[in-house]
């Protein structure tokens, strides 16, 4: 008993820092809590207990946003090439190695931060957006049927389109939203989301609201830059980390 109680204790903390990350920049979520919990619990247990909060708060966060409408429409080519891929690399990657999983993640994670340093990406014009979204929804997607995490290609994507700040949460928010039903199907039907999983992601909704409530208030009371560049030293971090670990991983 007492082990479950730590246990539960150590993921909502892990739930309540990636909450607040969420709540601060907008994203991160999913690549924060499973950056953390990846240390002591296997991979697919923690793709498992993140859907839930992944789900939720992302659809928090494009209703508070508005404009759903639009731009789904307008994102739909990057959204249909998403769901399709999530699905199919989630289905075709079931024997994939935990130790493999872990170096994806850890590539994943520093994806990430290259994506968050150099903003200005080579400028993508409106004409070769179709394009553009097709390729990085394919990146994506693949990427999120192995990790859950498909923040970089996106990033990147937003980036060399030069995307307004509000438009940018807005689409992250519905990206991840819809992205995340695929990968909850596929758990689903491959049992990797149990009863016991189910009631322990839900719960852990509470610390990632209480998080991203928090983050929320960062955001408006401490300096974007300073707080940007703390995070992307932790993923930095915990990137190279994750690859250590998937060498040494048994």
């Amino acid at each position: 008993m007492t082990d479950q109680i730590f246990f539960i204790l150590l993921l909502s903390s892990i739930f309540l820092l990636a909450g607040i990350i969420k709540g601060a920049a907008g994203l991160g979520l999913p690549t924060a809590a499973m950056g953390l919990m990846t240390i002591t619990i296997a991979p697919r247990m923690a793709i498992a207990l993140l859907i839930f909060p992944l789900i939720f708060t992302n659809a928090w966060q494009i209703y508070r946003s508005g404009n759903i409408y639009p731009t789904f429409k307008k994102y739909f080519t990057f959204i249909f090439i998403l769901i399709i891929f999530v699905w199919l690399t989630v289905n075709k990657t079931t024997e994939v190695s935990d130790n493999i999983l872990i170096g994806f993640l850890g590539a994943s994670v520093l994806l990430f931060v290259i994506a968050n340093i150099f903003k200005n990406a080579p400028f993508i014009p409106i004409q070769h957006d179709q394009k553009a979204q097709i390729i990085s929804g394919f990146f994506a997607g693949v990427m999120g049927g192995l990790t859950s995490v498909w923040a970089p290609p996106l990033a990147i994507y937003l980036a060399a389109r030069r995307i307004p700040k509000e438009e940018f949460v807005r689409v992250s928010g519905l990206i991840f939203f819809i992205g995340s039903i695929p990968l909850l199907l596929a758990y689903l039907a491959q049992g990797h989301l149990n009863k016991e999983l189910s009631v322990l992601s839900m719960f852990l909704l509470l610390p990632t609201f209480v998080g991203f409530w928090l983050g929320e208030k960062i955001r408006n009371k401490m300096s974007e830059i300073v707080f940007k560049k703390f995070i992307l030293v932790l993923f930095l971090i915990m990137g190279l980390d994750l690859i250590r670990r998937s060498y040494l991983y048994n």
